[in-house]
């Protein structure tokens, strides 16, 4: 494998990324980007793969107001990927906190000096995996992932980034809902958690023998808080008072 490179206190590459914004093209510098701003980057290998969709990118969009809480005026997800691809990637994931950025023909992750050869899945040149805090166009911190074989997911997550920006910052609680269609219980779980202000992952249509065998009575909604089984929509009223 290439040897990456830490580039901290360097500039950030100068280029522009080509995105496709509205239904128009647009063009954005690396100036526009990051001139001015206090800014987190985390580089992905690609759109909709399974570590990047499932953990990576999900976490830096929960804890977007975390970030904000600390100083840091956008998140950019950055990948090997056209524009189409990402804002596709975007719209799925419901990652309304985050900015995309498709480096589609790598000039920014080589610059950066971690552009790797991927060719053995067939994915051509993509970029490692890292993560970086940036403020004016300097990075001031990179989070690189050990350089073995495979797709290692140590260091460049969402919370290593913010425990360096923060130690002591509060994370908001996981929360994962059980619920079926047209069930007013769940419906009134879910009220609860938004008044709250918590955001939470719904499973819908869940067998009710699936449902007790995660600790639930067989009945609607479930309700899971940083992996607490805390029960149904009156147990939940319970919880919060």
């Amino acid at each position: 494998m290439t040897k990456l490179k830490n580039s901290e206190g360097q500039n950030v590459p100068q280029v522009k990324f080509q995105v496709r914004d509205d239904g128009q093209w647009k063009s954005w510098s690396t100036d526009e980007l990051f001139k001015g701003k206090t800014v987190v980057v985390f580089a992905l290998p690609g759109a909709f793969t399974p570590t990047c969709s499932s953990t990576h990118l999900p976490r830096y969009n929960d804890l977007a107001n975390e970030f904000k809480k600390n100083g840091v005026d956008e998140i950019y997800c950055l990948s090997v990927n056209d524009t189409f691809v990402m804002n596709a990637w975007k719209e799925g994931q419901e990652a309304e906190s985050i900015t995309f950025l498709p480096d589609g023909n790598g000039e920014f992750s080589k610059g950066m000096g971690m552009l790797v050869d991927k060719q053995d899945l067939g994915f051509g040149p993509r970029t490692w995996r890292y993560s970086m805090l940036v403020k004016d166009g300097v990075i001031e911190k990179m989070f690189i992932e050990p350089e073995v074989e495979g797709d290692p997911f140590e260091v460049s997550d969402a919370d290593t980034m913010l425990n360096y920006i923060n130690p002591k910052s509060e994370r908001p609680k996981e929360v994962t809902i059980f619920t079926k269609p047209g069930c007013p219980y769940c419906f009134r779980a879910k009220e609860l958690l938004t008044e709250r202000g918590m955001k939470y992952t719904e499973i819908k249509g869940m067998r009710t023998s699936t449902l007790r065998s995660l600790g639930g009575a067989g009945t609607y909604p479930l309700v899971y808080i940083d992996g607490k089984n805390i029960g149904g929509s009156d147990d939940l009223e319970k919880f919060f008072s």
